[in-house]
């Protein structure tokens, strides 16, 4: 079934409707419910998807209004489009927007950068005939990695060459027998920035191969996982990746009783239950209620790359208390984001991160975003954690997504 073969002339809603026709003729299947319209499309049918053939809409519903003081001590205010599909969630959400408003949120962040993690295979192309004992081959590999800081002025420069827009603030390196992984992590401005990253650093690798070839060093792959990119890691949970966001709100014994309907003791004595102790046994990385569901869905309205939520659902909840008040906080050590290209561009999508950007502040934009980002993911826990809390959980959900 040729998709790519498509008469010249074509607006973007007449090659998706082509490619949807050879498709239900090929497969026998109806796909009507997919067609789109040309002012829709944008610019996915060429930058976003390829051989696209339609589209499928998802429900967008509205939480907010959310107000927290961000790391630049400014107050702002936003409101939250939320994709998705789960009943309840957006209802969930929104009450832990009004129960914020009632008290003080506060966020904050470090910027780590978007990684890309480059594997070498040090030493094995110079005299392969000739076997190295394993003390030569962790010499040789020392000596590769001590040259890599050497020159690491100049191949920065290297990656810093491939765009106006793209900074390197850090490098890691590590190795495994002759295997040596070099993880380089870039400020990529508004964009967030993994293709430019990724071009970055394939430069930076033809750069080592070409000009440190005393070690004979070989690319294995440009991507070797050290990043953990779209993956979960310790790692990542650890260190950070792209935005490392905090978000904590103190929640008064009186908010708790009129608006969450529940008590400090009892969030509490969940949270001991499923933070402290069901995640440990579980083995998880990142211990929350359903970070993951908010990211996903704040991720998917602005057009940034939903697979990295998985870096999402590494968050980190906390809850103390504080005589009769509750402290919650939340940690999420990955967030990834852009205010420019990807998918913010489509016109959906840029609408709905105007919405979630709203007034800008004296933040870098991308910055205000993973912050925001952060303190909708506090009001989903909270709300979620006091409604198991208070045992309407199930009732919730079979009130709103049946």
């Amino acid at each position: 079934m040729d998709l790519r073969s498509l008469p010249d002339g074509l607006s973007p809603q007449q090659r998706c409707d082509e490619r949807r026709r050879r498709i239900e003729q090929e497969s026998g299947a109806d796909l009507s419910f997919t067609q789109e319209k040309d002012e829709r499309i944008g610019q996915a049918d060429e930058k976003n998807c390829e051989q696209m053939f339609g589209s499928v809409p998802l429900p967008v519903g509205y939480a907010g209004p959310l107000t927290f003081t961000g790391s630049s001590g400014e107050k702002t205010t936003v409101h939250l489009p939320l994709a998705t599909t789960e009943g309840a969630l957006v209802a969930s959400v929104n009450r832990g927007c009004k129960v914020l408003s009632e008290t003080n949120v506060h966020t904050d962040s470090v910027h780590h950068g978007i990684t890309r993690s480059l594997a070498f295979a040090v030493g094995d192309n110079a005299d392969a005939h000739v076997p190295k004992t394993d003390d030569e081959s962790a010499n040789g590999v020392r000596s590769f990695i001590v040259e890599l800081g050497v020159k690491s002025t100049e191949w920065k420069q290297i990656a810093q060459s491939t765009s106006n827009h793209l900074r390197v603030i850090s490098h890691d390196v590590d190795a495994w027998d002759s295997t040596v992984f070099l993880t380089l992590a870039f400020d990529t401005d508004e964009a967030m920035g993994m293709n430019m990253a990724t071009i970055a650093a394939q430069a930076v690798a033809e750069w080592i191969v070409e000009h440190m070839t005393e070690h004979s060093p070989r690319l294995l792959t440009v991507a070797g996982n050290v990043d953990s990119d779209k993956k979960p890691s310790k790692r990542t949970h650890d260190k950070g990746r792209g935005y490392e966001v905090t978000a904590e709100a103190l929640l008064p014994a009186a908010l708790i009783r009129d608006v969450l309907k529940t008590s400090a003791t009892a969030m509490k004595a969940v949270a001991e239950a499923k933070l402290e102790k069901g995640s440990v046994i579980a083995g998880a990385i990142g211990s929350n209620l359903h970070a993951a569901n908010i990211v996903a869905a704040l991720y998917l309205a602005t057009g940034q790359d939903a697979a990295h939520t998985v870096e999402g659902s590494l968050t980190d909840t906390t809850v103390e208390r504080k005589g009769e008040d509750l402290l919650v906080k939340v940690r999420l050590p990955a967030v990834l984001v852009g205010v420019r290209g990807g998918g913010t561009a489509l016109p959906a999508q840029h609408q709905c991160l105007q919405l979630l950007l709203g007034k800008q502040s004296s933040l870098h934009p991308k910055k205000q975003l993973a912050e925001t980002i952060g303190a909708a993911v506090l009001a989903g826990e909270i709300s979620l954690l006091a409604a198991q809390a208070n045992h309407s959980l199930a009732s919730a959900h079979k009130k709103h997504a049946r």
